[in-house]
C-alpha cells in the first residue's frame, strides 16, 4: 500500500457522513433552476446517535422555483416557515429540535414588528420552550422580490423504528 492510499483510507474512515435533505412537495432544489444554484436545501449530519441539520436560507419559493406572495411580507414569512417545516419533517425532525435561526429581512425597520409578531404566533403554535436562539439581520436577498429569508439549525436524537 502506498502512502497516498493509506492517507486516503484514514481520511475516508474519519470523514463525517452527510447527506442532502429535500422537500420537493413544497420546495424545489436550487440546482434544478433554469440557472442552477450550487447548494443543498439542507444537510443532515449524523454524529453518533445525534443528528445535526443545517437548513440553508429558505424563502417564499414554491416547488417550481417561483417566488410566491410577491409584495406580501407576512405571506412570504409564512411560506418560509412552511418550507422549513417540510425540510425538518423530511429529516425526521420538528421545530422542537431547532436550536437556532438566522432571519434576513430586506427592510428590518419596516418589517421587524410584523416579523416578530408572526414568529411569536408560529412558535406558540409549535409550543416551543425554550425558544431557539435567533439573529435578525437586514440584507439584500438573492431575488429582488424576496422580503425575508431564514436559515435554521436543528439538533436531535432520531427515534428508532422498531
Amino acid at each position: 500500500m502506498t502512502i497516498t492510499e493509506a492517507l486516503d483510507q484514514v481520511s475516508a474512515a474519519t470523514r463525517i457522513e452527510k447527506r442532502a435533505i429535500s422537500a420537493p412537495s413544497v420546495l424545489n432544489e436550487a440546482y434544478d433552476y433554469a440557472r442552477p444554484s450550487s447548494f443543498s436545501r439542507a444537510l443532515r449530519i449524523d454524529i453518533g446517535n445525534v443528528v445535526l441539520l443545517l437548513i440553508s436560507g429558505t424563502a417564499s419559493v414554491d416547488e417550481y422555483g417561483a417566488t410566491v406572495h410577491v409584495g406580501d411580507f407576512r405571506a412570504q414569512l409564512r411560506r418560509a416557515y412552511r418550507n422549513i417545516t417540510e425540510l425538518l419533517q423530511s429529516a425526521g425532525a420538528t421545530w422542537y429540535d431547532v436550536v437556532r435561526t438566522t432571519c434576513y429581512l430586506r427592510d428590518i425597520e419596516r418589517d421587524y414588528a410584523v416579523f416578530n409578531e408572526e414568529r411569536t404566533v408560529f412558535f406558540e403554535r409549535q409550543r416551543l420552550d425554550p425558544l431557539p436562539a435567533s439573529t435578525g439581520i437586514q440584507a439584500i436577498l438573492c431575488r429582488p422580490e424576496l422580503l425575508v429569508e431564514m436559515e435554521a439549525v436543528a439538533l436531535f436524537i432520531p427515534h428508532r423504528k422498531e
